[in-house]
């Protein structure tokens, strides 16, 4: 399969956040078939989700890949049960959270992929990190 450009957004507010995000770079660098372009500036930003969680560390990543967009996002899964994350309740405080932003110009909206991400709009903190990242992505 070809290269393609992927914009994966790392997120964290449990624990040592800052070396979660690491984790989460140095994983996504591991990967087969993919490296790591450029990185963002690491944001701290209110949760998005329900009162009382602590502040969330953010970063995106800018990765070549080889993988496809359903490979990266299972990919992505796996760094984050590695980095210690349940998934349970939406919008829960988390270790890791991995998101597949956008994967070259590809749009899907199936159940389990939707691309570009759908909270992509609602985001500020992406839209400053792709601003960022988008002139290595050439």
């Amino acid at each position: 399969m070809p290269e393609e450009w992927a914009f994966v957004a790392l997120g964290s507010n449990l624990g040592d956040r800052t070396a979660y995000l690491r984790q989460g770079r140095q994983a996504l660098a591991a990967l087969s078939d993919t490296r790591v372009v450029a990185a963002s500036r690491i944001e701290e930003t209110a949760p998005l989700g329900p009162p009382g969680q602590g502040p969330y560390l953010n970063q995106m990543v800018l990765l070549r890949t080889g993988l496809s967009s359903r490979d990266l996002l299972a990919a992505c899964h796996a760094i984050e049960r590695d980095a210690g994350r349940v998934r349970g309740a939406p919008w829960a405080p988390r270790t890791l959270d991995l998101d597949l932003v956008r994967y070259g110009d590809q749009r899907m909206n199936d159940p389990d992929l939707t691309l570009p991400h759908p909270e992509l709009d609602r985001r500020d903190f992406w839209q400053r990190e792709l601003e960022e990242l988008e002139p290595h992505a050439r």
